[in-house]
């Protein structure tokens, strides 16, 4: 057997640079633990030990929809903690998977939550052979029935980036199931995908060839990250591709492309769940002035910013992302069980 670390993430991972506030017991992989056969080969050449780790336990469970012919085996990471507590469910951003969270997920899990990394239908590892459509509505009910199947009951849902436009129009349609949100450096303004929903398929596919290239990839990821090294960002480049290399990404990419995308601005103040906002400071991505615009419209929403962190804090900063998280969900309990105490000394 191999031990992996035993610091805290903080100082181990190679987007941090601060000390971490949660500290991970030291964790051992043996022998006999592997990758899912279902990955892609290239995971044998990542070099992040996280990555690695997180992608062991990545695997796949059946949810059965209405709009394909059998269950759709759907990717995701299950807890290892269970609790009585509403369950922390994590989302990911535009063309990415579940291990966008092989930072901030191992802080959550030993912080005592009981957490979820769920791959949003068209991305991820998903099993889509059989090419369900990858729309909004699509996308929608697929989560909707993977929550019926294995969560049943109100969550904390986090969406990033583009996931927080998955969030908002998942929590707006199904309000039983979303207890709270927490959205992190929001695309929530944009016009769907605009002109690219108009191509001719042709000319989609090849856009979409340009959009899992390493060069534009990597271009993405220096504008996503600050003060970080090329190797690095070479390697969190292959982690962040890797579900691209699938067989049938291009085909479920293009049908989500050509589907208009999310257009969830109508929908912001229709949130009635109480709202975490968190920003990266200096995010080149979604300008700061969005994050502003958001916590205005939101009904009930907080607002916090990372200073010296770029577009993608569970990934940059994910020790002062996890610390808002946790800081959120106990502040929100502490508030709820003085509101139980008040309303029963009354009624006695």
């Amino acid at each position: 057997m191999v031990s992996v670390f035993s610091q805290p993430l903080g100082s181990s991972s190679p987007f941090s640079r601060r000390r971490c506030t949660f500290k991970l017991k030291p964790f051992t992989v043996f022998a006999s633990q592997s990758f899912p056969s279902f990955l892609p080969k290239q995971i044998h050449t990542v070099k992040d030990p996280f990555a690695r780790k997180f992608a062991m336990r990545i695997q796949r469970l059946p949810v059965p929809v209405s709009f394909a012919e059998n269950a759709i085996m759907s990717s995701c990471v299950k807890p290892l903690v269970k609790s009585n507590e509403p369950p922390i469910v994590l989302l990911h951003g535009f063309d990415s998977s579940c291990l966008e969270w092989r930072y901030g997920y191992p802080l959550l899990e030993e912080a005592g939550f009981e957490t979820w990394a769920v791959d949003i239908l068209g991305w991820g590892f998903s099993d889509l052979e059989n090419l369900p459509p990858c729309d909004v509505v699509s996308k929608r009910n697929h989560f909707y029935q993977f929550w019926k199947s294995y969560i049943r009951r109100p969550m904390i849902l986090i969406g990033p980036s583009l996931g927080s436009a998955v969030a908002i129009d998942f929590a707006v349609n199904y309000p039983e199931a979303v207890e709270k949100l927490i959205l992190i450096d929001a695309s929530v303004y944009a016009e769907g995908t605009g002109n690219l929903a108009t191509l001719p398929r042709s000319v989609a596919y090849a856009g979409v060839y340009l959009l899992k290239s390493l060069p534009l990839r990597l271009y993405a990821n220096y504008l996503t990250f600050t003060n970080m090294s090329l190797g690095t960002i070479l390697d969190g480049t292959n982690v962040g591709r890797l579900h691209c290399l699938l067989p049938w990404w291009d085909d479920a990419t293009v049908d989500f492309m050509t589907s208009g995308g999310y257009k969830i601005a109508p929908l912001i103040r229709k949130v009635k769940q109480k709202t975490l906002i968190i920003w990266g400071a200096n995010d080149r991505i979604v300008s700061n002035k969005l994050a502003v615009q958001l916590h205005c419209e939101l009904p009930n929403a907080i607002l916090r910013q990372i200073p010296d962190c770029g577009h993608i804090p569970h990934l940059e900063r994910p020790d002062s992302t996890v610390k808002l998280i946790v800081e959120f969900i106990k502040t929100e309990k502490k508030k709820l069980s003085r509101c139980v105490s008040q309303v029963s000394q009354v009624s006695s």
